[in-house]
């Protein structure tokens, strides 16, 4: 009958709870199947360790004379992200662009590391990775990619030894702590990390999860695991979420002094951006940085906001600043599609043309 209306179902939540449940069931049976999920895609030779510390080279050193590239990643997270399976590898583009490939994997610290430093960080273990490095490949400088607060540490270590690094790349790199949208900084704020650090030692990574879970907790807690119902049958997107969640509470502890360190020199003080940074072995000043300059950022970054990462452009000579805007979250610099498609080919091509990263000045965007 016409303008009828359909009668209301009362049962339909009822009947949508049991149907999500039976989605839910039938994608756990098969997560447990897959399990352990494998990560890590492209063959690698560990060539140096100390303590907790190992360095990999990625694939056969190649013939073309390229320049090494050494991956500085942070010491939050473990750093197979960049190589998450064959689909999703920031080391694969790197690798098939023809050039020799190192990372230095922080590992996991021991209860007697917590009285490491960020200068026995930055100026030692970082240090003699580079120099083994410069060593086998037989040259006076590298090529250095830091990530996140990878990125930080790599751009100390450019300050403090300008002759060793060619070319420098900063992925999702904070530099200017006290952005205004920077919420990990309003959360350090206000906390007594002497005292955390002289209770506790070396910080858990159980409680670091906690910390950054929190930041987006209907997200991560909620929404991501409704979604993942979507999966059942769908064995490449669940093997895929699976790696995910492994990397994401697969985290070390953090060595005390150097996460008291980093949270006040960098999130409490803002060392950088004041110029007033000396942890031990010298003091930062970007300005002495000599090597041409790509600084990636993600616009939607809820970890480090792009102005955070754009300062960087007022600390260094501009004529050797290059940056590229990617559209995207943090870890969609990662393991999304778009970065494969159009991120990594970039970021090959301008460590494969010297004559451009002088010249070009403006930043420039990276979308779909």
């Amino acid at each position: 009958m016409s303008g009828a209306t359909s009668k209301p179902r009362p049962n339909r939540p009822i009947a949508d709870t049991a149907e999500l449940a039976g989605r839910m069931h039938a994608v756990l049976e098969q997560a447990n199947k897959l399990q352990p999920v494998r990560v890590g895609a492209t063959p690698r030779e560990c060539v140096y360790r100390e303590g907790s510390l190992s360095l990999y080279r990625y694939g056969k050193r190649p013939e073309t004379g390229r320049p090494p590239v050494v991956i500085v990643y942070s010491l939050v997270n473990r750093p197979y992200i960049l190589d998450l399976n064959e689909r999703r590898s920031f080391i694969r583009a790197l690798v098939d662009s023809g050039r020799a490939v190192y990372l230095v994997d922080w590992g996991y610290p021991e209860p007697a590391d917590r009285f490491l430093g960020l200068e026995d960080y930055v100026n030692g273990l970082l240090r003699r990775s580079v120099r083994h490095v410069r060593s086998v490949e037989n040259r006076a400088d590298v090529d250095l990619l830091g990530v996140c607060q990878g990125g930080t540490l790599a751009l100390c270590y450019a300050s403090l030894h300008p002759s060793e690094i060619g070319r420098l790349i900063t992925l999702v790199t904070p530099v200017d702590f006290h952005s205004r949208r920077d919420v990990l900084h309003h959360l350090t704020a206000g906390i007594d990390v002497d005292t955390a650090v002289d209770t506790l030692g070396n910080l858990s990574s159980e409680l670091l999860n906690t910390f950054f879970v929190s930041l987006k907790p209907y997200r991560l807690l909620s929404q991501r695991y409704v979604a993942m119902a979507s999966l059942a049958d769908n064995t490449s997107a669940l093997t895929e979420f699976l790696q995910m969640e492994r990397w994401m509470y697969d985290s070390p502890d953090q060595a005390g002094e150097a996460f008291r360190e980093f949270a006040k020199y960098f999130y409490q003080n803002n060392g950088l951006v004041r110029g007033n940074l000396d942890f031990g072995c010298g003091e930062i000043d970007l300005n002495r940085i000599r090597s041409p300059i790509l600084n990636v950022y993600a616009t939607e970054d809820h970890l480090v906001p792009s102005a955070a990462a754009t300062a960087l452009s007022k600390f260094v000579d501009r004529s050797l600043y290059n940056s590229i805007a990617f559209e995207g979250g943090h870890l969609g610099v990662f393991v999304s599609g778009k970065a494969q498609r159009t991120l990594y080919p970039r970021i090959t091509e301008w460590l494969d043309n010297p004559s451009r990263q002088r010249a070009c000045r403006r930043s420039s965007k990276t979308g779909d």
